[in-house]
């Protein structure tokens, strides 16, 4: 069977999160400038790199999800879960709209991984009709890769640190985003849910309309006590 039928045959999606969005990205004000270059099409390679809860790989789905919705073709492939598949994953992806690869650290040091990126890249740009989007935790120079051309290749197009939000931005979009579902989050509740709970503001999102859920369904307004029972029951 050859690589390109493997590639065919893989359910590339699955590892896509459905709502991932450029609208339910809560960005720092300091990235707005990385959105908008995610977001124009002629920006053909763009490396992003920033701290686990950045939001990169969000980004990276996003813009999965953007060209999927106009009938383009995409493919996210998180190197996390590279034991998954082969190096040999990655040959034919040049026929596709967005290639989006994230977790780049996790594959630095195999040479048979950073070879396949390394070729993958150059197939692109020498078709001048797709786009590559990575991410890694760390800067290109501190990933640890094995191949220098492969790191200068990375570096010929943009590259942005992705900026975490700060809890103040964090507890405000936590705020506006139950405004927006119709209830009220007091200050000290989001505060609880920052010092105690995961800082991904994706999970948070998750976390705040589960409790919005539970509220609604024992009509019980959004409390400290109340929010320890409920996630007491998770546990």
């Amino acid at each position: 069977m050859s690589a390109t039928n493997t590639v065919k045959q893989l359910p590339l999606g699955m590892w896509l999160r459905e709502g991932a969005s450029y609208e339910n990205f809560l960005a720092s004000l300091l990235n707005q400038q990385l959105l908008a270059s995610l977001k124009n099409p002629e920006e053909q390679f763009v490396f992003l790199w920033g701290a686990e809860s950045a939001g990169k790989s969000h980004l990276l789905q996003a813009a999965c999800h953007s060209l999927t919705a106009k009938g383009e073709s995409s493919v996210y492939l998180p190197m996390s879960q590279a034991d998954q598949f082969a190096p040999e994953m990655l040959e034919g992806l040049e026929q596709t709209s967005l290639v989006a690869i994230d977790d780049v650290d996790a594959i630095a040091g195999d040479r048979a991984w950073e070879t396949a990126l390394f070729n993958l890249y150059n197939r692109i740009r020498d078709t001048g009709a797709g786009r590559l989007l990575m991410a890694a935790n760390k800067p290109l120079s501190e990933i640890g890769l094995l191949l220098p051309d492969l790191q200068s290749r990375l570096g010929w197009g943009l590259v942005y640190q992705v900026q975490a939000m700060s809890d103040d931005e964090k507890r405000l979009a936590l705020t506006q985003r139950a405004d927006s579902r119709g209830f009220e989050l007091p200050d000290d509740v989001a505060s609880y849910l920052l010092r105690h709970y995961q800082r991904q503001t994706s999970a948070l999102f998750e976390l705040l309309d589960m409790l919005d859920q539970h509220s609604l369904a024992e009509q019980r307004r959004l409390t400290i006590p109340f929010v320890k029972q409920v996630m007491e029951t998770k546990e």
